[in-house]
């Protein structure tokens, strides 16, 4: 297995419009799939983004998402995640026990509505890791 390891960006509406900004910079393909794509939307996030990303062939990958409403979040603080995608859920599960030694968990990692495997953590040193296995999402 391969894992890739990404910036995923976290915004509060904006989300849309910057992956098509770094799509207009970059190239590549765009994918975005909002909340209501997801089964988790109410009024209050039907026009934002759950999943999105900008993938090129030259290697340029950005993550992005818009956080949900009842979450706290500030521009300063947590402005991004490091993504690790694979394959195998046995391989992403050995990071994760490994990463969540002291760590706080956001998400416990098992299945979601979004990903066949999918957990969030901060760990030990503050940093925020979202570990996934990828479902696929067609081009915006």
């Amino acid at each position: 297995m391969t894992v890739d390891i990404t910036p995923h960006l976290n915004f509060r509406g904006d989300a849309r419009q910057a992956l098509e900004f770094y799509h207009s910079v970059f190239g590549g393909e765009l994918t975005v799939a909002g909340y209501a794509d997801t089964g988790g939307t109410g009024p209050e996030t039907a026009d934002r983004v759950a999943f999105g990303q900008v993938a090129a062939d030259n290697g340029f990958r950005i993550m992005a998402y818009d956080v949900y409403p009842h979450l706290e979040w500030d521009r300063g603080r947590d402005p991004f995640f490091v993504s690790l995608r694979g394959t195998d859920p046995a391989e992403l599960q050995g990071y994760w026990d490994g990463l969540v030694d002291g760590a706080q968990v956001r998400q416990p990692i098992g299945p979601s509505a979004w990903a066949p495997l999918y957990g969030q953590l901060t760990d030990r040193f503050g940093v925020t890791w979202v570990l996934d296995v990828a479902a696929e999402y067609s081009a915006a």
